[in-house]
């Protein structure tokens, strides 16, 4: 079951909402936490834009690997187309290369389309180069069908080229491109410049043959083409490492190679309007040769360049993670230190509120009831009960909370002290009532013992009315100095031997009333009796509560008294036709009879508390009930402890007019014909010397 919480203060410092302590511990941990990631994140945010810009560049080194690929199949395809223009080709051979570089776009294609993000000046290329290949169709239909100039379809495949070699050169303005790696993109960029100006070479002179000679126009455009492949090595030299340059110089001392250069020597030595003596077949052979070992050193170099952009990507992607995992570290190393601190704190706490709900809603209640409890003390000072009693909380440590802690012990120990002097007080008290008590007890046995004399020698029936209103002061006399006992803690002296009918113990206790004639005795079930140790008890409580049910309900009205068998316990219902009261106050009163105080409590609710006190010694429950007319109704529910079974009998309830005389009267302390209660000149309470404490009472719902 869970404690309840203690009620929270309300101070100038607190909130509208209380907020506990380990969210605001969690928070003060959350807060800087998150601060601390929101700096991590900005600082990691360079190094993962770093590995974002090594991807794309990944990506797009890769499609200009593609590009190249593509550019020498497009001039394969153009040196074919030319050739056939010239009357030199074959249209077989060209489909052939027309379907190898159709395979090529695919690729490139497929490729690019993976592309996210790409310079200004690539994706501008990238933009003209998917314009040119949607037109490369026109250009092979001129080759195939030999209508269009030859220089014209040999510059639209100029353009398709140029611009996949821009696309490759524009790679290197990228953003977050190492300098070195850039220096490398522009030398294969230029390698497939050159390869293109052999390309160019390869159809002018291809169209010279063709024309039986350079015309002013060619000779420049051969000449161009030199220079450009003499600009574009020696740009591969500059930019490339010192390995690429053997590459290509062991790859053009080649055989092949030779053979090609000795070609174009020959044809640069020729003049304008001089016949080229070369033979159209070798020099596609050679050129073509050429330019298949050009393409052999651009993969070398492609490759290269995508190992180097892969291994800055990877250099990137580990640097971003070693920081991410070291931002990680840190922020688990500054949670765990602040949760295992923090785990302590709030374990100290809890067990400082533990304790303080324990002592708030168990152990200190339970040491009020025990000092409460009549001769609790035995003998020893409130001091020495204080000391004697553990403390809520041990060792705490020496910072504020074990400050706490031990102010906390000082307040248990001050509490327990206080309720100790108090529990003293109480019981000094009780023994001052206890004494009073005892003293009106024996004046009022002497006195009932002087008036029962009287009572025998008296014949005058006025008089004896008078003795028998005497008779009558001196048993309510004796039920007050009763109360007194019960409210000291102590009973009657006096133990009975003899069960009784339950009518006999309704008549006893209406004999102790002011009131009684008003008393109206309804149906009682004749098998209920009442136990011998508690006849007197019981009578006691049903006369207070009777008396009460008398004082406030009108002096004209009855009030009834009834009783039935419920299966193991019996029912006593008192009714009156009083003015009733509220259901708070009803409460009120209910809760009392529950609950007995532990002290004397008021005079004016003496009755309540005797009442309380009795009916918890037998585990009896008294409630009140709210009545369908005016009035309340009182329950007495006794339980099967108290019951016992007595043989059947007619009790006969006395008249009102029968109340003045003495044998009839049942104040007068004289017994019906089926009562054994004493008679009235006979103590009901015992001299001081037999007043003893009672036993141990059941629980107040033991029964119910």
């Amino acid at each position: 079951m869970r404690k309840p919480r203690l009620p929270l203060g309300r101070g100038p410092e607190q909130g509208t909402r209380a907020v506990r302590i380990t969210r605001r511990l969690i928070l003060l941990i959350a807060v800087p936490l998150i601060v601390a990631v929101a700096f991590a994140a900005r600082a990691l945010t360079p190094a993962t834009g770093q590995v974002v810009q090594a991807g794309r560049l990944t990506e797009m080194v890769q499609t200009a690997a593609y590009a190249g690929e593509l550019t020498y199949h497009l001039q394969r395809e153009r040196a074919a187309a030319a050739a056939l223009q010239a009357s030199q080709g074959d249209p077989d051979q060209l489909q052939e290369i027309v379907k190898a570089t159709d395979r090529s776009i695919a690729r490139y294609q497929r490729q690019r389309d993976g592309l996210t993000r790409v310079p200004a000046a690539s994706a501008a290329a990238l933009t003209r180069i998917d314009r040119d290949l949607d037109e490369l169709s026109s250009l092979r239909a001129q080759a195939l069908s030999g209508t269009g100039a030859l220089s014209a379809m040999a510059f639209g495949y100029r353009i398709v080229v140029a611009d996949l070699i821009a696309y490759r050169d524009g790679i290197a303005q990228a953003d977050g491109v190492p300098a070195d790696v850039a220096d490398h993109i522009r030398a294969a960029a230029a390698l497939s410049r050159a390869r293109e100006w052999v390309g160019q070479q390869q159809v002018t002179v291809a169209r010279a043959t063709a024309d039986g000679g350079f015309t002013p126009a060619t000779q420049r455009a051969f000449e161009e083409t030199q220079l450009g492949y003499t600009e574009a090595t020696g740009m591969v030299f500059a930019l490339g490492p010192g390995e690429w340059r053997t590459w290509l110089e062991r790859t053009l001392a080649g055989p092949k190679a030779l053979a090609a250069q000795r070609l174009a020597d020959e044809a640069g030595r020729s003049s304008p309007g001089q016949k080229l003596d070369l033979s159209a077949r070798a020099w596609q052979q050679a050129s073509s040769d050429r330019l298949h070992l050009l393409r052999s050193v651009e993969r070398r170099v492609d490759a290269a360049v995508l190992d180097t952009v892969k291994n800055e990507r990877t250099s990137q992607l580990w640097w971003a993670i070693g920081e991410l995992a070291a931002v990680v570290l840190a922020l688990v190393l500054a949670v765990l230190i602040a949760a295992r601190l923090g785990k302590a704190m709030i374990s100290r706490l809890r067990q400082l509120r533990n304790a303080a709900h324990e002592v708030a809603h168990e152990r200190l209640p339970r040491e009020m009831r025990e000092l409460a409890e009549p001769g609790a003390l035995a003998g020893t000072t409130p001091d020495e009960i204080a000391a004697r009693t553990a403390k809520p909380l041990g060792t705490t440590g020496d910072d504020e909370i074990g400050e706490v802690g031990e102010a906390f012990n000082a307040v248990h120990h001050a509490a327990v002290r206080l309720a100790a002097q108090q529990a003293e007080a109480h019981e000094r008290f009780a023994e001052t009532l206890v004494g009073v008590a005892r003293r009106g007890a024996q004046l009022t046995s002497v006195m009932t013992s002087e008036l029962s004399t009287v009572q025998r020698e008296e014949l005058d029936p006025a008089r004896m009315e008078v003795l028998f209103a005497l008779d009558h002061l001196a048993i309510r006399m004796e039920r007050n100095a009763n109360n007194l006992l019960v409210l000291g803690g102590y009973g009657r002296g006096r133990v009975r031997t003899a069960d009784e009918p339950c009518t006999s113990v309704i008549y006893a206790a209406a004999q102790q009333i002011e009131r009684f004639g008003r008393v109206s005795l309804g149906h009682v079930d004749p098998a209920i009796g009442i136990a011998a140790r508690a006849v007197d008890d019981i009578a006691h409580l049903l006369a207070e509560l009777l008396d009460n049910a008398t004082r406030f309900s009108p002096p004209d009205t009855q009030v009834g008294v009834a009783a039935w068998q419920l299966w193991d316990r019996a029912v006593v219902q008192i009714v009156d036709d009083g003015v009733g009261m509220t259901e708070e106050r009803r409460a009120e009163l209910n809760a009392k009879l529950a609950a007995p105080r532990a002290d004397v409590g008021g005079v004016r609710s003496m009755g309540v508390q005797v009442a309380a006190r009795l009916a918890a010694r037998h585990g009896v429950v008294v409630e009140l009930r709210a009545s369908s007319g005016p009035g309340t109704i009182v329950e007495v529910t006794l339980p099967k402890e108290v019951l016992v079974t007595v043989p059947r009998y007619e009790a006969r309830v006395p008249s009102d007019g029968e109340s003045g005389q003495r044998e009839q009267a049942v104040p007068a302390g004289q017994e019906t014909e089926h009562t054994e209660l004493p008679a009235a000149d006979e103590p009901v309470a015992a001299p001081a010397a037999d007043v003893t404490r009672p036993a141990p009472a059941p629980a107040a719902s033991a029964g119910a």
